[in-house]
């Protein structure tokens, strides 16, 4: 093989394992973090070493007072809400459980497209769509999942997590950021990073906080989110994006949550029921079925959903 099929191979292993993983490295994290300060801290640092190799990269141009507000919009959605309620209800909610629930988004986005801009979805689309909910109810109407009122909480931030970052990944194409990706993207994680560790001190949870409850464990999985499911992703699959079709790199949709699982089973003792199973690949195939309806007249909703439906905490490491 050569050299390019090779880097190929390896960015795909990088945002199937990595964004798969960075569940159980998000629970992990808060293992000792309050969840939206451990947030803050991740995309803060994150965002200030992205902008650095930015300068480093050679490009002296300034972003101006547009690009900035756009890239705040961004990472208050993307970023501060998307993420920041992810990894909060993650307190509750197994790992595995809050993937697929994040798998859902394509279904989200497709209903946004329609009810805003009238783009109406290819009846496979309909087909999947249906598909979803089937396996979506069956997934969240587990006992046990649902076992109390801090679970029924968690669930529903999830929901409205992906539902904030569906509604993102609408407005994303149609803002200027500027065209430099790595400073765009730097910038939504530094006003997402500030927007959810302002959110963190007024709520309180740094409240009774001290340096000795730090553990090494979250320390390694906030340096491993930094480092791998920052940087290191977003350039594997910003190379996808330059090298495959755009539904090639969406596959990591179908891939996360399987990863997410098999770690949370065999590094967290979360156990997998098999109504979950069941769930989650009824669930996977109505994405699929979304995401692979196209129509030749125009852009579908499919097409557009195909290029957007890529795993929480991702898309704003595209622009």
């Amino acid at each position: 093989m050569t050299r390019e099929q090779w880097l190929i191979i390896g960015a795909f292993a990088i945002t199937y394992f990595v964004w798969g993983s960075t569940y159980l490295a998000n629970y992990w994290a808060i293992d000792s973090l309050p969840p939206f300060g451990m947030c803050g801290v991740r995309f803060l640092l994150a965002g200030t070493l992205l902008y650095a190799i930015s300068l480093l990269r050679g490009d002296k141009t300034m972003p101006t007072v547009k690009n900035w507000r756009n890239a705040a919009y961004m990472g208050v959605m993307f970023l501060s809400i998307g993420v920041g309620g992810v990894v909060w209800a993650q307190q509750w909610v197994d790992t595995s459980m809050a993937a697929l629930l994040v798998a859902f988004q394509p279904l989200l986005i497709m209903v946004l497209l329609w009810t805003f801009f009238s783009t109406r979805p290819p009846n496979k689309a309909f087909l999947g769509a249906g598909i979803s909910i089937i396996g979506m109810s069956l997934l969240i109407g587990q006992p046990e999942l649902v076992a109390g009122k801090a679970e029924t909480i968690g669930l529903a931030v999830i929901l409205f997590a992906i539902l904030t970052w569906a509604l993102g990944m609408i407005l994303n194409p149609r803002l200027d950021m500027g065209k430099n990706n790595f400073r765009s993207t730097a910038m939504q994680m530094i006003v997402g990073g500030g927007v959810a560790m302002v959110f963190s001190l007024l709520i309180g949870e740094w409240t009774g906080w001290s340096i000795d409850q730090l553990s090494m464990k979250s320390i390694l999985a906030t340096s491993y989110l930094i480092i791998f499911g920052a940087i290191i992703a977003f350039s594997a699959f910003n190379y996808l994006m330059r090298n495959v079709s755009p539904e090639k790199a969406a596959t990591s949709t179908y891939v996360n949550p399987v990863v997410a699982a098999l770690l949370g089973a065999a590094l967290n003792n979360e156990a997998v029921t098999l109504q979950s199973v069941i769930a989650g690949g009824i669930l996977l195939t109505g994405v699929y079925f979304i995401n692979s309806s196209k129509t030749a007249a125009k852009p579908s909703t499919a097409e557009i959903i195909d290029d957007l439906a890529i795993p929480m905490g991702n898309k704003g490491l595209r622009r």
